[in-house]
């Protein structure tokens, strides 16, 4: 019967160190289409822990009675793994919320005007929260316009995202669950479903195919932000996670090491794009390219677009232009287009010129963009 309790133990550490491998990321865990076990592994978490916990205590005392020593050792080894999985290396015990969500008027701000943030807007109100915050937290939740809002955020790909945390036309809460593809992934309270953190869309569950309301957003320096929208609120450090947020200081400059950090070669792995889509066609534009000229144009899904990258070097817009020979140019600080002014809110300095109508875009590590995006083109 000894038998019973180390097969139990090694039973349930293996399951218990798999849970974790193919939704963190691990070697070899990412590249691969194992969603589908993680799931179950996940879902039914609960029912392999008894069943392995019944063979452990079936077989415990003639195990003691065999060895007292390996029998406390091998049982010592299987809650320490047990503990480790789930207390320390669950994504959402290495990555907290925020204590408490201090937003400050742009006189009370006290981050850096120079840090980037992911800036939204919605009827009349607009907030803004700093990567180097949201970034660690991975999800920032808050209010914006009467409504929920989760301010979403994936090192690893890139990638923010503002959404409404509605699921089946519900309020729900969401926690970090681990990631599919190098990219974050959400678990709803109501339903088990796990969201991808790039599109919104939940990839396995209940819901599988439904995407969370996105809420439009933009990224750009805080600066140019509070100078499109002066009435602003804007995240504040929480001090529980100062040094979470230090180690987060250089990211935005592309430092980091294998999994976060930029690649400087056009078309790398980790090199930085520009993603557009609309409709069935998407398209990615080379930061580094777009440095250099400023302005990219091309045409997507039959819409003329027109990139474009602030004096900063950090904060890019999209915008819809009338015809492909629209002229659109930086002067400056400026944003002229067919010879009229423009604020990079797409609204025209003239009073009389038509505003641009905004195309949602992203800067995101190509691998990211390639992944969610299959058919991309590359300009």
């Amino acid at each position: 019967m000894k038998t019973w309790f180390y097969a139990g133990a090694l039973t349930l550490v293996a399951l218990e160190v798999l849970r974790v491998y193919f939704i963190m990321p691990m070697p070899g865990s990412q590249q691969y289409d194992t969603l589908g076990i993680a799931y179950f592994l996940h879902r039914t978490r609960w029912l392999a822990r008894g069943l392995t916990a019944l063979a452990m205590i079936a077989g415990a005392r003639a195990s003691w009675r065999g060895s007292r020593v390996l029998t406390t050792l091998a049982a010592l080894l299987t809650a320490g793994v047990v503990y480790v999985v789930n207390a320390e290396m669950s994504a959402d015990r290495m990555f907290l919320q925020p204590t408490h969500v201090v937003m400050a008027t742009a006189a009370e701000n006290q981050v850096d005007l120079d840090r980037i943030v992911v800036g939204v807007e919605r009827d009349g109100e607009a907030r803004a929260y700093p990567i180097q915050f949201i970034g660690y937290h991975h999800q920032v939740r808050d209010q914006l316009g009467g409504h929920a809002i989760i301010a979403t955020y994936c090192t690893v790909c890139r990638t923010g995202r503002v959404f409404q945390p509605v699921v089946g036309g519900q309020e729900d809460d969401l926690r970090l669950v681990g990631m599919d593809h190098f990219n974050a992934m959400f678990e709803d309270a109501s339903t088990g479903t796990w969201w991808r953190q790039a599109n919104g869309e939940a990839v396995i569950g209940p819901l599988a195919g439904a995407l969370l309301p996105e809420v439009p957003s933009n990224q750009l320096t805080l600066r140019r932000w509070l100078a499109l929208h002066p009435a602003s609120l804007v995240m504040q450090a929480d001090p529980v996670f100062a040094d979470a947020y230090a180690q987060m200081s250089g990211y935005e400059g592309g430092k980091g090491g294998s999994l976060t950090g930029r690649a400087l070669d056009a078309w790398a792995e980790k090199a930085w794009v520009v993603g557009v889509s609309v409709g069935d066609d998407s398209c990615a534009y080379d930061w580094g390219a777009l440095t250099e000229q400023r302005v990219l144009r091309d045409v997507v899904g039959g819409v003329p677009v027109a990139v474009i990258l602030a004096a900063d070097n950090a904060s890019f817009v999209v915008f819809q232009v009338p015809t492909s020979e629209t002229t659109v140019a930086i002067q400056g600080d400026a944003l002229v287009v067919a010879g009229v002014p423009y604020s990079f809110a797409g609204t025209a300095e003239d009073g009389q010129s038509s505003a641009l109508k905004p195309i949602p875009a992203s800067q995101e590590f190509w691998h990211s963009w390639r992944t969610f995006h299959p058919g991309t083109r590359r300009f």
